[in-house]
């Protein structure tokens, strides 16, 4: 097993520098803005606004409390985990620049996903197309710590072909026509794309594997949980 440190503060400097400042810094608010902890939490709130007879057997107070415990257990508990790593010295950097600061965060989302596709079995009170979502990103940490040994392969794109294609069948499972949101989920696919290539060091093989990884392992779970 073998690390590269791909991170390379001159490369970022050059590549930041073909692009004028406010093009840079308009990617840097689009990737903190979808960062790929975040995503689960968005395609929760899709389907509360899109699918709220999914959970017509809860109060709205058990839901804002369910949506909280879903963003809490995605995104701020790996999150945490991110910064104490970074603060005990076991990462170099709080954004995760080379493939061996990814390790651990990657083992840790892996749990939090598991969870949280146990949960979406057992609980009756939440959409069922949650199962094979919530599987879906948990495959992606297994094939995402697998390609780190080789290259870095992009988080974002993970996080948002994911979301756009769990968008995607969740619309053939319901058979319901919901265009607008898939269309806007596939725009932001490539807006957050297009984001990486201007504000990272990330080559097209690493943003484009991510975009694949996370289609593939949507529709395996889709096969496999459905």
């Amino acid at each position: 097993m073998f690390f590269t440190k791909n991170y390379n503060k001159t490369t970022e400097n050059f590549i930041n520098s073909t692009n004028p400042t406010w093009l840079v810094w308009i990617a840097k608010i689009i990737s903190y803005l979808f960062h790929p902890l975040f995503i689960p939490g968005f395609v929760f709130l899709f389907l509360t606004i899109y699918f709220p007879y999914e959970f017509a057997g809860i109060t709205a107070h058990k839901l804002h409390l369910k949506t909280f415990a879903v963003f809490w257990m995605t995104a701020f508990f790996p999150a945490f985990a991110v910064f104490l790593l970074w603060r005990l010295g076991f990462s170099e950097s709080i954004f995760l620049r080379t493939q061996k600061d990814r390790i651990i965060p990657y083992f840790i989302s892996m749990f939090f996903y598991w969870w949280m596709h146990y949960l979406s079995k057992n609980q009756t009170d939440q959409p069922v197309v949650l199962q094979f979502f919530y599987l879906g990103i948990f495959f992606t940490t297994i094939v995402g710590v697998i390609l780190n040994n080789f290259f870095k392969i992009s988080m974002h794109t993970i996080g948002t072909s994911s979301a756009a294609t769990a968008i995607i069948l969740m619309a053939w499972f319901y058979q319901t026509d919901i265009g607008m949101a898939i269309a806007f989920f596939v725009l932001l696919n490539g807006l957050v794309a297009t984001a990486r290539f201007i504000c990272s060091n990330h080559t097209p093989l690493e943003i484009y594997s991510g975009m694949g990884l996370g289609i593939v392992t949507q529709l395996v779970a889709f096969w496999v949980a459905m």
